[in-house]
């Protein structure tokens, strides 16, 4: 057993989410959204990078020596797997972990709402998951493709970095990828897909413009595209799937984006006042024809209003999400306060409205 395994087993055991391992400081957790320092000694940057190489293979070794930064996944049989990232800070070397449960939720389990589920049953499209880091969109992503996986006689192939959740083989044929490992980037690995025959492809991260041209391009040949950005509501990501592009190859990525556009799910996770854990606010975009017509004419802007009208196809503004677990006692009044679109909504719930000066 690596030394590192017994930090693990307390992180499982504690219920958190992060390991921050840091040259100078004591070992820190994250628990339900907050950091929790562990009572150990202040590591050392000699016997911390002992401790880190110990469980990294010797090419991700090789990759941090020479560039300071490296990401892998590390697994404990029976426990969970971790997205491991190092890298070089003042003091010395640092690290963080992300668990990566080894039991996938379903859709009902995370409470999500029922559209979320039908969003598996589409036989073609681009559906995008989004939100800030450590908002959730790789479990709600998990719970899709398990839902495929369960349910539809398809080809799954998962490009991640590094491979997150582990699917087994159900109705589907489900094969994982990891960059770095079993190919040497998203963009290689899905020019490489569209002729390994899959029905669905699940793309990790879209992080540059060849991998998000390269999935929309698999979206409008017939698959069914589920990936993740790093944006904070369903308009903004439209517009940075736009964006991206040269301007003289915007109004053509605008149509395109138009025609295979399926849904948008941007959310932001709240710490529950009800129980131990975190509960997930969701906007909900789905591409009707008004929508694709605004996303057509440049018009994303109208986007939020179409989210209000669009209840009977399941969509939700963000606040309307917030405004519910609020309701429900949920989650505090001043979480909902600070993560809201629309702050106005949610003052009358504070006892002490905050003076922020941003809102003047």
């Amino acid at each position: 057993m690596a030394q590192i395994d017994a930090f693990f087993k307390l992180m499982n055991e504690q219920g958190a989410s992060d390991l921050h391992m840091v040259t100078g400081q004591q070992p820190v957790l994250r628990i339900h959204g907050d950091l929790e320092r562990i009572k150990y000694r202040i590591l050392e940057n000699d016997s911390l990078k002992a401790m880190l190489y110990e469980i990294a293979p010797e090419d991700k070794i090789k990759a941090f020596e020479e560039t300071g930064d490296v990401d892998f996944g590390y697994e404990i049989p029976g426990l969970a797997r971790y997205r491991a990232n190092f890298f070089q800070q003042r003091s010395g070397v640092g690290a963080v972990f992300r668990e990566i449960p080894s039991r996938i939720l379903t859709c009902e389990e995370l409470g999500l709402p029922p559209v979320i589920r039908r969003l598996a049953s589409l036989p073609r499209g681009l559906v995008l998951v989004t939100g800030p880091t450590g908002s959730g969109k790789s479990t709600t992503l998990a719970a899709v493709v398990d839902e495929v996986n369960r349910t539809r006689k398809d080809h799954i192939i998962t490009i991640e970095d590094p491979i997150e959740f582990v699917h087994h083989s159900d109705k589907a044929i489900i094969n994982h990828r990891e960059v770095g490992r079993h190919t040497r980037s998203f963009s290689i690995a899905l020019r490489g897909a569209l002729r390994e025959d899959p029905d669905v492809i699940m793309v990790g991260e879209m992080r540059d413009l060849e991998t998000i041209a390269l999935a929309i391009e698999a979206s409008a040949t017939g698959h069914l595209v589920l990936s993740t950005l790093h944006t904070s509501s369903a308009s903004k990501t439209v517009d940075r799937m736009i964006e991206v592009f040269p301007e003289n190859e915007q109004e053509q990525i605008r149509n395109t984006l138009a025609d295979n556009l399926r849904a948008v799910i941007s959310q932001t996770l709240f710490k529950r006042t009800d129980r131990r854990g975190r509960v997930a606010a969701l906007e909900i975009l789905i591409a009707t024809p008004a929508v694709r017509n605004l996303i057509r004419e440049g018009k994303t802007f109208q986007i939020p209003s179409m989210l209000q009208m669009g209840k009977k196809y399941g969509m939700q503004t963000l606040d309307d999400a917030i405004l519910n677990l609020l309701n429900q006692k949920i989650i505090a009044p001043e979480d909902a306060y600070s993560k809201s679109t629309d702050k106005s909504r949610f003052l009358p719930f504070l006892t002490h409205p905050p003076a922020d000066f941003t809102e003047v």
